[in-house]
């Protein structure tokens, strides 16, 4: 069977060069998209400053959730006091390190900030010099707050040696410091162990006595395994069980909270594309292979009629389709692990991942991949053959003289329905205004497209046979058969409009989409700031403590308002499972509304004091929090508090769905500083508050001063749209050149229809003009087709979030998709009918027979 089955592909390489590519890119995309699930679930950073450490106790970095992933916390949780005292007692315990981090910047001689690593965590307690691993160091331990040791390479940047003098901005506070020792090791500035904890903050408030964590070194001859074991027995003990014991490569997430967040990200990024990349890989596969199975129906017609029963023509095409599909699957394994390598990379440049955070390689996904795909092929392979193989063998080879021209009934029911789900889906974003309310409009394109490939032969052949009746008599004999065979052929002018409609859909809905949300951002932020100079100093790890009183008492300064930016969970049940719901908040106080006016619909802002909140109008809904209700939240370190609503508002894009008072969240971010300072002038001063503040930042190292609403116009474009665009274009690059072999294959089979015309007096020019114009009418219907299932969609859309009915995004993006959409389908039926009128008629007919 397998000989005859592969007997059958012979002359039909347009077909197979289809199922090819298909499988191919479909090979490659599914093993990137394994590549990335794994990498969420098992990748670790590489140990760094923690080598040296064979046990580290950390506080857990995310809230558990029940029947979904652990939501990660975005802020260094802290390690109680207790339990790091008792680690230090136990047996195997050679000695043990409370490790905590601060805000820290070297200033060099010339008056720049010198790279010393992030400057958020860069400083430590003189303790912690042993945590990369034994190293030397030259000079004394610094022994009092005036002291400081540097790491050397920081210390030859800043042009200093032991003894020398430097200055140090360390938690928002800068001073000058001797330098008492250079310490071989990574980039860190060293403080004495209480000079450290009263910079950190960990000598009073709600840290205090608190490490972030503790690193334990095995006593000789002690097995860090068995340590491990011993060190949960001791904590569980103790009631801190919830305190997670980390060894081996473990040790590398520990060392930067991010790593938690940055796996999440991975993981669900994975699952967000992933539905979007098996159901395009899926359609483009069973697309090629309807296509190669419909060149063979009189093949195996005639096969029936010499005795082969149904399953063994099931059999057969099985057989055959496996064999082509397997040929391309390792090429496509391995070009899936080269796409993984640089989304990566991507996402790692963009900001979304710790640039350190390796992706996990293991042979798993391209044995996902594998299966999968072999799922898909057998699937669509035995769904394109049932028909031809349940027919009486008399039937079959009737019908296998021509292609079959009715669509079902059904099957167009059906998709009319999921297109007016789709559409029905789409009204989401008139009443949530927030960037999760975007992605109804994805998955309104998502279903459309769905529909239209269920429907689209009955609305090609309905469209094609009304325009055939309103023809005028002078029309030429080529338009006229394009159009004819448009209604009489819709299974095969249908999947060619539903294919390349789906591009332009995907193109027009998730690209306007995310254009759309970015201008209604802009347009809340330029609504809503009332600042004209906006301060930071991002490397310093934060605005120094004090700067806001300076600028306040500059001339002409109406209002200068510290502000930072975190996450706030929202613990809830759903159906009787413990979830969150993660916010982005803003950090502001009760002089919020003198520079932000966030549309306030109830409440007051200014009383943004103690344990208190704001919320947005959708997350009120949603939460079911008024003003005035008491809730309880989880600042972004895991701490669970209980707030007031005190107000609630409506401009939440940019800013955020949760406006937290400093007091609530002093203490409990990783830095403990504010992120900006947004500085309002008296009316007619705000050049001159523009100048003054320029020249005080020139003197303060590290510290910018920038217009507030040109920074809005200049935000950098979030890192999230560009990683949508990226696997958009490389999905539809995907979905075009196959769809383009599958034209070709398609035009390349017509070879009888094309002899029976040029038998009857048609010339090979007619033949051409004819094909022309039927590319013409599909590439019209198509981009008709994909512009109308997103017209909705994006109208509404932008109804809801820019109070207008069209999205906002670019002017050439549908002509361009226009233009696309004409060039593929003029070059995949050009190129391949000249080829098929090369021979001459009668060689057609003899081949054949």
């Amino acid at each position: 069977m397998l000989r005859i089955s592969l007997l059958l592909t012979r002359g039909r390489t347009g077909a197979l060069v289809a199922i090819v590519g298909a499988v191919l890119g479909g090979a490659a995309f599914l093993t990137a998209t394994g590549v990335l699930a794994e990498s969420g679930l098992r990748s670790h950073l590489p140990v760094e400053r923690l080598a040296g450490a064979d046990v580290v106790v950390a506080a857990r970095q995310s809230v558990a959730q029940d029947g979904d992933l652990d939501e990660p916390l975005p802020e260094r949780a802290p390690v109680p006091a207790r339990p790091a005292g008792l680690l230090a007692a136990l047996p195997g315990v050679a000695s043990a390190v409370g490790d905590l981090s601060l805000p820290a910047a070297v200033i060099g001689r010339n008056g720049a900030v010198v790279d010393a690593g992030d400057p958020r965590t860069a400083g430590h307690g003189w303790s912690s010099r042993t945590l990369p691993g034994p190293g030397s160091f030259q000079g004394t331990p610094p022994a009092g707050s005036g002291d400081v040791a540097l790491d050397a390479a920081t210390a030859a940047r800043a042009g200093v040696h032991p003894g020398d003098r430097v200055t140090v901005v360390a938690a928002g506070r800068r001073g000058g410091y001797r330098v008492s020792a250079v310490v071989d090791g990574p980039p860190a500035v060293y403080f004495g162990d209480a000079v450290a904890a009263h910079l950190a903050g960990r000598d009073a408030g709600p840290r205090r006595g608190t490490v972030d964590l503790v690193a334990l070194r095995a006593a000789k001859g002690t097995d860090p395994g068995a340590l491990a074991a011993r060190v949960r027995g001791a904590l569980r003990a103790d009631g801190h069980g919830d305190l997670t014991v980390a060894s081996g490569r473990a040790r590398g997430d520990v060392e930067e909270p991010e790593a938690a967040t940055g796996r999440t990200v991975l993981f669900l990024l994975a699952g967000s594309i992933g539905g979007v990349v098996l159901m395009i890989v899926g359609f483009v596969v069973a697309g090629a292979l309807s296509v190669s199975i419909a060149g063979q129906r009189r093949d195996l017609a005639l096969l029936r009629a010499v005795g082969a029963t149904p399953r063994q023509v099931r059999r057969l095409i099985a057989a055959q389709t496996g064999v082509v599909a397997l040929l391309p699957l390792p090429f496509g394994v391995a070009l899936g692990y080269v796409l993984a390598g640089r989304f990566g990379g991507l996402l790692a440049d963009h900001g979304v991942l710790p640039r350190r955070l390796p992706l996990a390689w293991s042979p798993l996904p391209a044995v996902a991949a594998v299966l999968l795909l072999s799922v898909a092929v057998r699937v669509s392979a035995l769904g394109a053959a049932f028909r031809t193989s349940r027919m009486a063998a008399t039937e079959a080879v009737a019908e296998s003289r021509a292609e079959p021209r009715t669509p079902s009934a059904v099957r167009t029911r059906i998709g009319l329905l999921i297109i007016l789900a789709g559409m029905t889906l789409s009204v989401v974003p008139l009443f949530l205004r927030t960037a999760e309310a975007t992605a109804a409009t994805g998955s309104a394109g998502l279903l459309a497209v769905i529909g239209l490939g269920l429907a689209g032969p009955a609305l090609v052949q309905r469209g094609s046979g009304a325009l055939l009746r309103r023809l005028p008599p002078r029309t030429s004999p080529a338009t006229w058969l394009a159009v004819g065979n448009g209604h009489g052929y819709a299974l095969r002018v249908g999947g060619a409009v539903t294919a390349l409609g789906m591009a332009v859909t995907f193109t027009l809905s998730y690209a306007l989409t995310q254009t759309t949300l970015l201008a209604a951002t802009t347009h809340q932020a330029r609504a809503a700031t009332h600042a004209d100079v906006t301060v930071t100093a991002p490397a310093l790890g934060g605005v120094p403590a004090g700067l806001a009183d300076e600028i306040r008492a500059t001339p002409g300064v109406a209002a200068a308002v510290p502000v930072a930016t975190t996450t706030v969970l929202w613990p809830y049940r759903e159906d009787g499972d413990r979830t969150v719901a993660s916010y982005q908040a803003l950090v502001a106080g009760p002089d919020l509304p003198a520079v932000l006016d966030l549309k306030r619909r109830a409440g007051d802002l200014g009383r943004l004091t103690g344990a208190t909140i704001a919320v947005s109008r959708t997350t009120a809904m949603a939460r079911g929090a008024g003003v005035g209700d008491r809730v309880t939240v989880i600042l972004g370190d895991g701490t669970r508090a209980a707030a007031q609503v005190v107000a609630s508002y409506d401009r939440s894009l940019g800013f955020g769905d949760v406006v937290v008072s400093r007091d609530l969240a002093a203490g409990h971010t990783t830095a403990d500083l504010v992120d900006r300072i947004l500085v309002r002038a008296v009316p007619g001063r705000a050049e001159a508050v523009r100048h003054s503040l320029t020249a005080l930042a020139a003197r303060e190292p590290g510290v910018r001063a920038d217009d507030a609403r040109g920074a809005i116009r200049n935000a950098p474009t979030p890192p999230e749209v560009w990683v949508n665009v990226v696997v958009l274009a490389v999905l539809l690059g995907y979905v075009l050149l196959a769809v383009a072999n599958r034209l070709a294959a398609a035009a390349a089979q017509r070879r009888d229809e094309f002899t029976a015309l040029r038998l009857i007096g048609a010339t090979p020019r007619q033949i051409v003009a004819m094909v022309r114009r039927e590319a013409a009418l599909v590439a019209v219907a198509a981009v008709g087709a994909g512009a109308a299932l997103s017209v909705v969609p994006l109208a509404l859309l932008g109804a809801g979030f820019l109070g207008r009915p069209w999205a906002a995004g670019p002017v050439w993006l549908l002509p361009a998709c226009a233009a696309t959409v004409a060039g593929i389908a003029w070059l995949a039926t050009e190129i391949p009918v000249r080829g098929a009128l090369r021979a001459a008629p009668a060689d057609v007919l003899a081949q054949r027979s």
